[in-house]
């Protein structure tokens, strides 16, 4: 039956009972979640799945989403970039494709470029079924069921936080890795970001509930943890309280089973020696850091309005290393801010070559509209891409190097994942090391292949651009050992 043909009575007992009789044992329907954007993102979408079964919906296995065999299509939109919104319409457009052989499918579109564009999505895409926002995720279930019964588009964005997505049910990606919000939005000010708009002011979760959520994915089967905020390192500052993200990753240290704990991502300025402390002397807080530089021009990070210094940043670099010599420090860096000189890039450089990444995430500057930066002038795009390449070029080096010192070292990782068999007979399974390196491990003959959520200690044979192999030899007397 096409929706446009039903009769005024028919969406009225579609709106009794959320259903539309043509899903059957589907339940309300067979959804599938597309994700773009950071690892909140990555959050959100595990609790839109939460919040969708609960409600009835069933999610789709892999052989349904390769033949578009769905009744639900969500995407979970980012807004940092310039060409998000390029992503999003372009997806909102395949999605319609799908929509053409399958008319009953319904399309919603949520996230911070939900929460941006509501209208204009409503708008130039009258295919979607519901747009909501980044503060409003549990209203996704109504909204499909309003569109089912009515056939017209639902938007509904909400400006105040009503509950912490984290108090949502949720669909874990991973049975043995658990993401954990401890505050959502940003007090910050930086002049090139848009995530204060779309995600609000900074609010904090309660010390007790995120700790409740920490054991809970611990009896669930989780061994690892990342704490996730817009800056984590500023939990607890609303209500005096410096010393309460040092205080929570000491607790995270006495709840059992739980092996490992990350976090992502700390802003430089207020990254204490107590934090520094708490990573060092807390055995399960693991020895990686994202700390984003943005820039090694001081004259670019005031117009960034970074509050921090080149200087300071280094300074508390070095802390971290004479806490932690073994610590991997990944970093942002954005090449061609407005305004950016060849000398500011040069700045910039140094500071890379002093800082030594584990490895950079580095993006060319994209106006965002709304934002201070997006109003003062533009560096030319060939000026700013081959400043980029430079910059790949010398952390590509740097990365390598850097990896090159774990040769013939022992490392534990946890396992994530089965390779299978490459062009030999070697099984080969994949996870991260404690620092978050990642390394490929080959079994040696006779052994068992380690399960996921395993432990295995194995000797490094190789260091690539980007990974670890371990091919141990045991018979050489290298290291190699399974922990369940």
């Amino acid at each position: 039956m096409n929706e446009d043909m039903m009769t005024e009575a028919e969406r009225a007992s579609i709106a009794a009972d959320g259903t539309d009789g043509l899903l059957g044992e589907r339940g309300k329907g067979v959804f599938h979640i597309h994700t773009l954007g950071c690892q909140m993102n990555v959050h959100d979408s595990e609790r839109i799945a939460g919040v969708l079964e609960a409600n009835g919906y069933v999610p789709a296995t892999e052989d349904q989403i390769n033949d578009n065999d769905l009744d639900l299509l969500v995407l979970n939109t980012c807004a940092v970039r310039e060409n998000a919104a390029e992503r999003m319409y372009g997806t909102i457009g395949r999605f319609n494709r799908v929509k053409l052989v399958r008319p009953n499918l319904q399309i919603a579109v949520g996230g911070c470029m939900a929460q941006l564009d509501r209208k204009k999505i409503a708008d130039t895409a009258p295919w979607v079924s519901a747009v909501f926002g980044t503060k409003n995720i549990e209203d996704l279930p109504k909204l499909l069921d309003q569109n089912r019964a009515t056939g017209k588009a639902q938007v509904q964005v909400t400006e105040q936080l009503r509950q912490f997505p984290s108090q949502l049910p949720a669909a874990r990606a991973s049975r043995i890795s658990s993401w954990v919000a401890i505050s959502v939005g940003c007090n910050n000010t930086c002049t090139f970001c848009i995530v204060p708009t779309t995600r609000g002011k900074e609010k904090d979760r309660r010390p007790g509930d995120i700790l409740d959520e920490i054991r809970q994915c611990v009896a669930d089967g989780a061994k690892e943890v990342t704490l996730l905020g817009q800056n984590v390192n500023s939990f607890g500052y609303g209500i005096g309280d410096r010393y309460a993200f040092s205080k929570l990753l000491r607790a995270c240290g006495t709840i059992d089973g739980l092996e490992r704990v990350r976090f992502t991502s700390p802003h430089p300025a207020a990254f204490t020696d107590d934090v520094i402390a708490a990573m060092a002397e807390t055995p399960n807080i693991m020895h990686q850091l994202h700390f984003p530089l943005q820039s090694g021009s001081d004259r670019i990070l005031r117009a960034m309005r970074r509050s921090y210094r080149s200087a300071k940043f280094l300074d508390i670099l070095g802390r971290i290393r004479a806490a932690m010599p073994d610590a991997q420090i990944s970093t942002d860096i954005i090449v061609g801010f407005p305004g950016e000189t060849e000398e500011d890039f040069q700045q910039t450089m140094d500071v890379v070559r002093q800082a030594r990444f584990s490895s950079a995430f580095t993006f060319i500057y994209s106006p965002r509209p709304g934002t201070p930066a997006a109003a003062m002038e533009q560096i030319p795009r060939d000026v700013v891409q081959d400043r980029f390449d430079r910059l790949v070029a010398l952390q590509e080096q740097i990365t390598e190097e850097n990896l090159a010192t774990f040769e013939g070292r022992d490392v534990e990782v946890m396992i994530t994942g089965k390779l299978g068999k490459k062009d030999t007979d070697t099984h080969r399974v994949t996870g991260r090391e404690k620092t978050g390196v990642l390394v490929h491990i080959g079994v040696p003959e006779g052994e068992p292949v380690p399960e996921i959520g395993d432990f295995v200690t194995a000797t490094v044979t190789h260091a690539g651009r980007h990974n670890l192999l371990a091919d141990p030899d045991v018979a050489a007397g290298q290291t190699y050992s399974v922990r369940h």
